[in-house]
Formats: C-alpha cells, sequence, structure tokens
C-alpha cells in the first residue's frame, strides 16, 4: 500500500506560525482605536466654594484683569485682546513662573473669558488663578482660598 507513517526521514518543523497572533492583535489595536476617543471624561475642575474666604494676591504675581466693557488689563496697562498672547509671552513675570490670575466682572459673556485663557494657555501660562470676591458673611481672609487650576 503507497502511505507513509510520516516518521523518520522528516525533520520537525523549527518555525512558529504567527499569523494567529498578528490577527488578534490587529483586532485588539482597531477596538482600541475605536474605544479610546469614548474614554475621555473631559478636565476635572475643582470650582471655588461660593463661600470661600478671599485670596490673598502676592504683589509678584501677576493680574489679568477684564471690565464690563470686555477691556483686558495685564496689570494696570491695557492690552487689546487680539495683542494678549503676545504681551503674556514677553512679560518678564509670566516667563519666570508661569503663573497668571484673572479676574473678570460677572456680565463678561463667558465665550471671552474663554478666548482671553486660550490665549493665556498659547502664551505659555501654566496656571491659571480665578479670584473671586466672597459672598456675604465668608470667613476672613486666608490664603489659598478662591483659586482654580
Amino acid at each position: 500500500m503507497g502511505m507513509s507513517s510520516g516518521g523518520g526521514d522528516r525533520a520537525p518543523l523549527g518555525e512558529i506560525n504567527v499569523t494567529p497572533m498578528v490577527d488578534v492583535m490587529l483586532v485588539l489595536l482597531i477596538i482600541f482605536m475605536v474605544a479610546a476617543p469614548m474614554m475621555s471624561t473631559g478636565v476635572s475642575v475643582d470650582l471655588p466654594d461660593a463661600h470661600a474666604p478671599r485670596m490673598e494676591l502676592d504683589e509678584d504675581k501677576l493680574l489679568l484683569s477684564i471690565t464690563e466693557e470686555q477691556k483686558v488689563y495685564l496689570g494696570e496697562t491695557e492690552v487689546p485682546v487680539e495683542n494678549l498672547e503676545q504681551a503674556l509671552r514677553t512679560n518678564a513675570r509670566l516667563a519666570a513662573d508661569h503663573e497668571l490670575y484673572v479676574q473678570a466682572d460677572e456680565s463678561v459673556p463667558y465665550g471671552f473669558v474663554v478666548r482671553v485663557f486660550a490665549a493665556a494657555r498659547q502664551a505659555g501660562v501654566t496656571t491659571l488663578g480665578l479670584v473671586t470676591d466672597p459672598a456675604a458673611g465668608a470667613a476672613p481672609s486666608a490664603p489659598g482660598g478662591g483659586e482654580a487650576n
């Protein structure tokens, strides 16, 4: 009969077939690429308590103010919002500590404040402090209150 038992003359197979492993890895890669954008939850922000004590500002810290008329002041100097990023980039105090405190009038539109924050981030600000007035009946002045990063 012409059948062979397949035992004697064949050498053992020395290579592993990696095709199934590559297929599994590609499927996992596609799953993670699709699922990753769904896992982002946004930025976690700790908003200051409405009854937070007044924050003491150091004289060395840079203060950016936004008035009701949507005018932006860096310290006591008015800066057009179009030139704000450049003014922040060239500021010596900001270059040293990358920290900026912002106070805005409550009637300023949210979109305008966001534009100011975006310009600050583009200029290299890593810490933004929000300066607020304490609510009526708040505790006396203490350092560190009324700030959010």
